[in-house]
């Protein structure tokens, strides 16, 4: 059996990125092209598909650490907050894409609400042994 420590993560959320995009229950909404990804951000993401590249990288995210909640992936994929001749601050990412993006996983079946967060589904844990699979070949 494949594990995600013998592959190589671009490639692997690369390619469950392009798993998600089949999936119909994951869907970015209409203003996903104008919001920044949080305060630490000067603009919006350019990449045309940043909704599913997120939406991969939460579920990869949500196998490893386990029942993980929205206030932990908003430290994770939080920044540096650039504020002229002052010091720099760390900022947390914008929940209510994480927020989104997890409701989505759930409406899917990849995760499930546990006390403490989302953990991952069987069919989640499926999907990304069989991406990991792939991504090893």
């Amino acid at each position: 059996m494949v594990t995600l420590k013998e592959v190589k993560i671009e490639e692997f959320i690369d390619m469950l990125k392009e798993e998600l995009k089949k999936e119909k229950d994951i869907q970015p909404p209409a203003w996903s092209n104008f919001a920044k990804s949080g305060p630490h951000r000067e603009r919006p993401p350019q990449q045309k598909d940043f909704w599913y590249i997120r939406s991969a990288s939460v579920l990869k995210r949500i196998y490893v650490d386990g029942p993980i909640g929205v206030s932990k992936l908003r430290t994770f994929y939080g920044g540096r907050k650039r504020r002229g001749y002052k010091p720099a601050k760390f900022k947390k990412s914008a929940g209510n894409i994480i927020r989104k993006i997890l409701q989505q996983l759930e409406k899917a079946g990849l995760v499930q609400t546990v006390k403490g967060g989302r953990k991952i589904t069987p069919k989640g844990q499926k999907l990304l042994s069989k991406v990991a699979k792939e991504a090893k070949k």
